[in-house]
């Protein structure tokens, strides 16, 4: 059986998907990308407040699913230019203990929604 998330706190789905699916204990949270959900507009003034804006979107719809940064288990990261990779990194490491971080990809795409420079998607577990 499976439970839609939905917050406010977050930006609302440009498309036919939801924010979140809990199937059992495990929490699929869709891509996310810079976008205000208090404005709607998007947040590319720089890589870091987009890359922080993307974060806070993801960090609002695990609150809402009752889970924090701590239950992810593994990211997508999906950036425009790999030459962006390290100012990328370095705010996301601002989010997870190096200890107990998720594993992870970092892919390369040619064009992302919105023609953002990042799009984070997760998976987190109820423990």
């Amino acid at each position: 059986m499976k439970k839609i998330i939905k917050t406010e706190n977050a930006p609302s789905p440009i498309g036919p998907y939801n924010q979140a699916v809990f199937a059992g204990n495990t929490l699929y949270v869709s891509g996310q990308i810079a976008i205000d959900p208090e404005t709607g507009d998007l947040e590319t003034e720089n890589l870091e407040k987009e890359t922080i804006q993307v974060l806070e979107n993801l960090k609002a719809i695990l609150k809402e699913a009752g889970l924090g940064m701590e239950n992810i288990v593994k990211t997508s990261i999906f950036i425009s230019d790999m030459n962006n990779f390290g100012q990328i990194n370095e705010v996301y490491a601002r989010y997870f203990e190096s200890e107990n971080a998720p594993a992870r990809e970092t892919v390369e795409v040619a064009n992302l929604p919105k023609f953002v420079n990042v799009e984070i998607s997760a998976i987190a577990i109820k423990l």
